[in-house]
């Protein structure tokens, strides 16, 4: 029996072969937050009958259900890839690195049509007895990502889900030892594209990628149930970079609007060989929409510099993600 709080709480992912049709969970994610949830719509009648004060709970109806909600996590060495080709898009074969036990997922931005996922959640009772909640055709609509002097490399994926269901039984949860991605082994880079430079200075960044679509395709004859969203609208990248003013690099770029390949890299141990723990966001374009320098006191001045990535009409946004991880 499991402990009767969040510490024994669980959430297991699984990648779908037909939208919202439930597959067992077989990735079992070191969470820090959740908040998916159920959503229903329902219709009360308004019928007058005669003496009647208060409506009538029979003629209560559920005319629609969804789930939505967040996963929060740190970025971890093992077990991200099914999360990451969900947000990208791309079917992902991780690739042998020579003969060593290092395997490259290279995530390029796609269509995410056909990717869904069962998310199982365990929701402990006080008295130790874990519930299941089993979120079925579930898409990851965006993922920020961020890290800052002294923390972990974070992830925030924001979930759409076509339907709950609680009769699938709680998968025995077992996890594989990871470890956390963290600012000891950050490094950003800017520059031409493949020749970036890596920026002094830097003490946080984040970047978030949201992928829109239609998300409220209800048809008659499906049971109050959506279709598969679909991409409704161009991919969005965005992001922030906190820095001490060291230099004037960056600060120039916002001046003139120039764009700026830009490369977000975090490498761990090594794996095998010359191959390390490696999580990369690769943007092919970036231009600079605010980052004036303000001096507000004595202290060093720490501009922040909001950007927008963008495609540089050659080279795909992209991550890679070196991983002892055989499959997702």
């Amino acid at each position: 029996m499991a402990i009767g709080s969040g510490l024994g709480a669980q959430v297991g992912i699984a990648a779908e072969s037909v939208y919202g049709t439930y597959v067992a969970p077989t990735k079992f994610i070191e969470f820090t937050k959740e908040s998916l949830a159920l959503k229903k719509t329902t219709a009360q009648s308004a019928g007058i009958a005669a003496g009647r004060l208060v409506a009538l709970s029979s003629r209560r109806v559920v005319t629609q259900r969804q789930a939505s909600g967040s996963l929060e996590m740190e970025v971890t060495n093992k077990a991200m890839g099914v999360l990451l080709q969900s947000l990208m898009g791309t079917s992902v074969t991780p690739v042998q690195q020579a003969a060593t036990a290092a395997y490259l997922q290279t995530h390029i931005l796609a269509d995410t049509v056909g990717k869904s996922l069962t998310i199982q959640k365990g929701v402990p009772l006080t008295s130790g007895t874990v519930t299941r909640k089993n979120f079925l055709g579930c898409k990851v609509i965006s993922a920020e990502f961020s890290c800052e002097v002294g923390g972990m490399l974070t992830a925030s994926f924001e979930i759409d889900s076509k339907d709950v269901e609680e009769t699938s039984v709680l998968a025995s949860a077992s996890y594989p030892a990871m470890a956390p991605f963290h600012f000891g082994q950050m490094s950003l880079k800017t520059g031409v594209y493949a020749s970036e430079v890596a920026r002094s200075g830097v003490r946080k960044v984040s970047i978030k990628i949201e992928r829109p679509q239609a998300t409220e395709r209800f048809y008659a004859g499906a049971s109050g149930l959506k279709a598969e969203p679909i991409a409704n609208d161009q991919v969005k990248i965005s992001g922030s970079i906190e820095m001490d003013y060291v230099d004037t690099i960056l600060d120039d770029l916002h001046t003139s609007d120039a764009a700026t390949a830009l490369v977000w890299d975090f490498t761990g141990p090594l794996i095998a060989a010359t191959h390390y723990e490696r999580f990369t966001i690769k943007v092919p374009a970036v231009r600079f929409d605010d980052a004036a320098p303000t001096v507000e006191g004595f202290d060093v001045v720490k501009p922040t510099l909001s950007f927008t990535g963008l495609y540089d009409g050659t080279n795909p946004t992209a991550i890679e993600y070196m991983s002892p991880d055989i499959t997702l």
